[in-house]
This record gives structure tokens, sequence and C-alpha cells, in this order.
């Protein structure tokens, strides 16, 4: 079992009148990358700037390794951050920047260029030493600003969008450079983004906030498949999101049809929201479904068509390989484990 590293607890922040914060309570573990989801203004940054010591919280506490910080200044924290403006000094070369923080400690010369040579390593910029950090890609400062952070061996390393300012394709290359950094060093990493692919793609723990509150907290896989609401369902991917009745375990109706599910644990006949995702949906023969309808719109989206199906109840996204020319009535199919159903919390 993995140790706790940093405990937020009952966390809230107000700037002026504005609440930010609203209790969140989040452990953090070691070695773990957790990143925090969400879209502008749903706190993320600021939790991230509460952990740096940046920001003071309003109520609550903050624990690292079982000892309150919240009023520790960010230098005595074993936390190290790296925003996505990358405030390299730009009077100093790649080597340099990284050992800024090793000369303010005055250890000794050996050990630094040791250590420097090392992180060089780590992020793919051997023979940069002396490359003026002016005239680097966005990709190699981040990598710069990466080693800068990690040469002064932090417990935690804290990513403020730090992968915001680059194009896609580099932003693609540091995802797997970033995970692939992580494992080497072995630290926890707390990342913050409002894109939903990054962070599904790099992270043990995703924790999905809106409005200043925790929305659901997972493992990629389970935030994906199993959203606990109609906000996390919408905000992760593309959903189908249909209002409904469990009738009893393992059975829900929608659309005036019943369908077999593999949710349980819902009273009988309650209320209840479904999440079919568009990409488990299959284009078949009307008599072949239940649900019917008529393909209205299709549009290529180079790996697959998105396909809106109406029905007389709905219009429907399907994400398919097949064909399905307007105008055309099909029928839809899914299984069972394609269902998933949440508790109806309302509309986000």
């Amino acid at each position: 079992m993995k140790n706790k590293l940093i405990e937020l607890k009952e966390l809230t922040k107000n700037f002026d009148d504005q609440q930010v914060l609203k209790g969140i309570d989040l452990d953090i573990y070691e070695n773990e990358f957790l990143t925090l989801l969400g879209p502008s203004g749903c706190g993320k940054t600021t939790t991230l700037r509460i952990i740096a010591g940046f920001e003071e919280p309003s109520s609550g506490e903050v624990l690292f390794d079982g000892i309150e910080i919240s009023k520790l200044p960010p230098y005595k924290r074993e936390i190290n951050t790296v925003f996505q403006k990358y405030a390299l000094f730009p009077h100093l070369n790649v080597a340099d920047n990284i050992a800024f923080g090793l000369n303010l400690k005055k250890q000794d010369k050996s050990v630094i260029a040791q250590k420097v040579s090392r992180m060089l390593k780590m992020v793919g910029l051997e023979g940069f030493e002396k490359r003026d950090v002016s005239l680097l890609s966005g990709g190699q400062q981040q990598r710069v600003a990466i080693a800068r952070a990690l040469v002064n061996e932090p417990k935690v390393l804290l990513l403020d969008e730090p992968l915001g300012a680059l194009d896609a394709k580099i932003r693609k290359q540091m995802q797997i450079e970033l995970k692939k950094i992580q494992r080497e060093v072995g630290i926890t990493f707390v990342y913050v983004t409002h894109d939903q692919e990054e962070a599904l793609s790099m992270s043990d723990t995703v924790v999905v906030m809106n409005n200043g509150e925790i929305q659901q907290i997972g493992t990629p896989t389970d935030i994906y498949n199993e959203p606990e609401n109609r906000f996390v369902a919408n905000f992760i991917g593309e959903s189908n999101i249909i209002e409904g009745h469990m009738i009893h375990d393992f059975l829900v109706e929608f659309d005036g049809f019943t369908f077999e599910c593999v949710d349980k644990g819902f009273p009988e006949n309650e209320e209840i929201e479904v999440v079919l995702r568009p990409e488990d949906l299959d284009i078949v023969e009307p008599e072949s479904a239940k649900i019917v309808g008529t393909v209205r719109n299709i549009t290529f989206k180079g790996v697959h068509y998105e396909i809106m199906v109406e029905t007389d109840k709905r219009t429907y996204m399907v994400q398919t390989t097949d064909y399905a020319e307007p105008g055309r009535k099909v029928g839809l199919s899914f299984g069972p484990e394609d269902i998933h159903v949440m508790w109806k919390m309302g509309v986000y």
C-alpha cells in the first residue's frame, strides 16, 4: 500500500466575496501521477497553488507527510513547480538555468555538474549545456524548466498546464516524455490541465473538478467508463445522456424500452440517467434493434464517421467506421456492458 504524501482536508478559498474552493478533500500518494482536470475557473490551479505555498487556504488543512504546512513558505516545502510560462533566466545558458537552485544552496561544483548532467540526459538535452535558452524551441524550454525543478530532488513536482503553449504534435511527444520522466525519478507529480485526453493518457489518478468542488476521483478508465454524474460524463469525451428508470438490479428502462445492464444497487424504479458512449453504439438493420431512427447527418472524422441518428425521442450520436447515408432508416445496437447508469443529479 502506498503512503499518503499530501492530504487536503476541507480546503476552502475565498477571493473577496467569491468562494473558489468549497471544501476540497483529497489524498495524494507517493509516486503517483495525479491530474486535476476541469474547465477554466473550476479551482484546479488554486488547489495547486495552495499545495505549493503560493496561496493560503481560507480554511482547512494541508498535510505533508502528516505535518500541517499551510502556513509554511514555498521555499521550505519539498515541492517544486513548473508553470505554463517556464520563467527561465534569459541571461543564463541551459546548464546554469538547471543549476540555479543548487548554486543558491552553495552545493559543491562537482556535485552540481554531475546532477545537471544527469538531468540533461533524463530530459533528452545532452549536448545543450552551453546553449542560450532564448534559442531553444518551446518544447526544449519546457524540458529545461522540468530539469531545473527536478534537480533539487523535491518529493513532489507540481505542473500547472505546462504543455499549454506547445503545438499539438510536440504536446503529444511531451506527454509521453513526462510520464517516462515521472516513472524514472519515482516522485509524485500533480498535474493541472483542462485537456481531457492529456489527463486520461498520462495519469494514474484523475480528479475531475467543477465550480470549486471535486466531482469524481478515479483511474482514467473509471472516469471514462463509469462517470458518476452528468458533468463528468459530458466533460470526459462525447456522451449520449438519457433519462430513464432503474426497474431493478440489472434492468433499466429508457426511451420506452427495457434493457439488460450490468448496474445494480439502485432503488427499484429510481429515476436515473443513462450514458451511452457514441463509440459503443452500432448501426444495424432496423428489425434487429429496439431503438430505430433516421440518419440525419454524417461527418467524416478521419478515423471514424460521426453519425447523427434521429429517433422519435431524441438524436443519438454514433461514432463508427461504417458508413450510413443520410435519410436511411437504421437500428441502434448496444450490449448490457455499454449501458452506464448514473444517479440523477440535475443538469450542471
